[in-house]
């Protein structure tokens, strides 16, 4: 039989080989919001994977919408210009499409990298003053947000969209808006972290009229060919908080302002959250957005065996699955799936003979 995870697929106007997306990861490793050499290794590698599609790691549409002082940015020229030197490089070897994910943390911004403990910097430490949709800490961080304005509001339409030309300008493939894990779209989603008494809080229809406006301000900036679509959290995973009808709810507008995919992870937002981790824990949010609006969806969500990976696209719970951590464990895991399921996969010609005997015809 034909592996349903190699099938091709066309997102919005942009071509894919098989099913398999290479989802963003946060790599902390940014000076000033410029990529780095890091990011030419990082990317480099996994450009080489097989996968159909590499995500570029959060990347923020303004200095204080970093998750950390070390996030990648894409808010000027100078942090255009460093990206762009990455891209050239990548795209030297490979000709895999790459996008983006443009981001802002909100509450959740001015921290310090993993590997140093996490937890909120100090404005003598490198951090900042972070904003959100009301002035509600995240957790123990001892620093409050201050609530955006109007006018405030307005800016984050306008940097949202001055990022996404300067993504059309590098001419990356597709772009995705971070709505989900807790980050500032996703605070004005949820009732649990947005308290506003204006047209952005309170009803579903107001809270979802942000990161609305910011997909319309995007969108009217992107040709048509360039797939837009978001990433959302399916739940919360605490109590009063987003769920899946209103992720439902939220993709039915996507597809009415004709979004080209919706990316559906989970959770993030509030420390109190109870995740039921297991493998496809976070798929059923993914069939149920499918199911409930046709709309090009994403899956993802400990997916990492391949014959997990082809029963999501083969019954159709989702369109394409994402894998994360475990491509960073395993980068060359389109290779073993397609090993696997008896497919094939594109190979630089430096890698083709690494081909093992028993799979001849792995590499395409």
């Amino acid at each position: 039989m034909t592996s349903q995870l190699f099938s091709p697929y066309k997102l919005g106007g942009l071509e894919l080989q098989n099913r398999i997306v290479i989802a963003p990861m946060c790599q902390y490793s940014a000076e000033d919001g410029k990529a780095t050499d890091w990011h030419t290794i990082h990317l480099g590698h996994l450009a080489l994977s097989g996968a159909a599609l590499l995500f570029i790691e959060a990347t923020a549409v303004s200095p204080e919408g970093r998750i950390s002082p070390l996030d990648l940015g894409l808010w000027s020229d100078e942090t255009e210009e460093a990206l762009g030197k990455v891209l050239a490089a990548v795209r030297k070897y490979s000709d895999m499409p790459i996008g983006i994910q443009l981001a802002h943390a909100g509450r959740k911004a001015s921290v310090h990298v993993p590997w140093n403990g996490g937890g909120q910097a100090g404005l003598d430490q490198g951090g900042w003053q972070t904003l959100a949709p009301s002035a509600l800490a995240f957790g123990n961080h001892p620093r409050a947000p201050l609530a955006l304005d109007a006018a405030e509001i307005a800016k984050l339409c306008e940097d949202f969209a001055e990022s996404a030309k300067r993504a059309v300008r590098l001419g990356l493939d597709a772009i995705e808006l971070h709505a989900a894990h807790g980050y500032l779209l996703h605070q004005f989603l949820s009732p649990l972290s947005n308290k506003r008494e204006d047209q952005y809080g309170g009803s579903l229809e107001n809270r979802m009229r942000l990161p609305l406006e910011i997909f319309d301000a995007v969108r009217a900036v992107v040709p048509a060919g360039i797939p837009v679509g978001f990433r959302v959290s399916g739940s919360d995973w605490a109590e009063g908080g987003w769920d899946l009808d209103q992720t439902i709810a939220f993709a039915k507008e996507l597809k009415t302002r004709e979004a080209c995919f919706i990316h559906v992870s989970g959770g993030g937002l509030s420390p109190d959250q109870k995740v039921p981790l297991g493998p496809n824990y976070q798929v059923p949010f993914a069939r149920a957005v499918k199911q409930a609006t046709g709309l090009p969806t994403i899956a993802v969500g400990l997916i990492t065996e391949a014959d997990q990976a082809e029963a999501i696209i083969g019954t159709g719970d989702a369109d394409l699955v994402a894998l994360a951590r475990g491509m960073l464990y395993d980068p060359r895991w389109p290779w073993h799936a397609a090993a696997q399921l008896g497919a094939s996969v594109k190979a630089p010609n430096q890698y083709l003979r690494s081909q093992p005997r028993q799979h001849s015809k792995l590499f395409a």
